[in-house]
């Protein structure tokens, strides 16, 4: 009887597909991938910052604040560990519409490289490729001076493999749909202080097979604070702090519940020590000179999944454009992570 033996390391990879959650009971965990060198490079700590174009990810409500037009491209070969044809691409714009607000898109891939298929004795019956991506559309719009609400609308197709296992029904391709909620706020009564907050991936499960085997979307809680602590004609310096609770709960029969549950059941499914556990911790600075150089750091901890590293970035703006660059530092050459870079090209017109 015909088998993906190596689906089993398709699925495996999915469960570092998002350094932040690296263990995890969701499905399409690529979905948690951080999607911007800037934010990488500060711990992935930005949902009160949100200020360019990847807030169609990070905090839709982002949006509203923002004016003009920018587009922003992002590449790195993912999990170097494990293959050279691993790779995430990303790409985002958005755009000011007087009167309306701010839309946002984005592009999500994630590619998994190709695999080979096998029966039970070992013998080869062919390779395949697999992928998943994700299409996003956002808006952001003001509802006072200093506070702002965004909504993200996205489509997901997970394409692991082109047959079922054995003799199970369907395949490895799925689709599904989620929606975001952010929302911002700066601060009147303290300068360069602001808060965010971003419910994503709210959604029915993603099927492979049948229903009764549907995996949750990885919902996802983040919360954040950001204080701009420098903000002179040349020298620009902010941190933030971002706190996720990822809101999926699995139990031991296999099922799980649907995500308008689990967004009340995930604080409670477990004692308190547990739970405080799963949160996610991530903090950074941006030192910006002249709106020419910046310089990035911030570490990212998460003790369930076992990834806590440092993150390091810097950026260069000429004109319109801005190269990003970033890069995680586990301390641990074995980590699916070590060595993983990201670099990104931003125009804003």
């Amino acid at each position: 009887m015909k088998k993906l033996v190596v689906l089993f390391l398709v699925l495996s990879l999915g469960t570092f597909a998002a350094e932040a959650f690296a263990v995890s009971e969701a499905g399409v965990l690529f979905l948690l991938i951080s999607p911007s060198a800037r934010v990488a490079g500060m711990g992935e700590a930005f949902v009160a910052i949100a200020d360019d174009a990847s807030a169609v990810y990070w905090n839709p409500a982002g949006l509203a604040f923002q004016t003009g037009r920018e587009i922003t491209a992002m590449h790195t070969n993912w999990l170097p560990q494990f293959g050279s044809d691993l790779y995430y691409e990303f790409l985002a714009y958005r755009q000011h519409f007087e009167g309306i607000g701010v839309i946002g898109a984005n592009v999500t891939y994630l590619n998994l490289g190709e695999q080979t298929r096998t029966d039970e004795t070992g013998a080869e019956l062919g390779k395949f490729d697999s992928h998943e991506f994700a299409i996003t559309a956002a808006y952001g719009t003001k509802i006072s001076e200093n506070m702002a609400l965004g909504i993200s609308l996205r489509y997901i197709r997970s394409s692991l493999s082109d047959i079922g296992a054995g003799s199970e029904k369907g395949d490895g391709k799925a689709n599904a749909f989620s929606v975001d909620i952010g929302w911002l706020y700066r601060a009147g009564f303290v300068r360069g202080l602001s808060f965010g907050a971003n419910l994503s991936n709210l959604g029915a499960k993603i099927t492979y097979i049948d229903a009764a085997q549907a995996d949750p979307l990885p919902t996802n809680l983040r919360l954040g604070v950001a204080y701009r602590a420098v903000d002179s004609e040349f020298n620009r310096l902010t941190f933030a702090l971002d706190v996720n609770k990822l809101l999926v709960v699995r139990h031991k029969d296999g099922s799980s519940d649907p995500f308008y549950k689990a967004l009340a059941t995930a604080w409670t499914d477990q004692g308190v020590n547990e739970e405080l556990k799963e949160v996610i911790i991530g903090i950074g600075a941006e030192y910006w000179y002249s709106n020419l150089i910046a310089l990035r750091t911030g570490y990212h901890f998460d003790e369930v999944g076992k990834a806590n590293y440092a993150t390091f970035g810097f950026g260069i703006k000429y004109s319109l454009y801005r190269f990003d660059f970033a890069y995680v530092a586990t301390g641990d050459e074995g980590h699916p992570l070590s060595g993983t870079s990201r670099f990104a090209l931003t125009i804003t017109f």
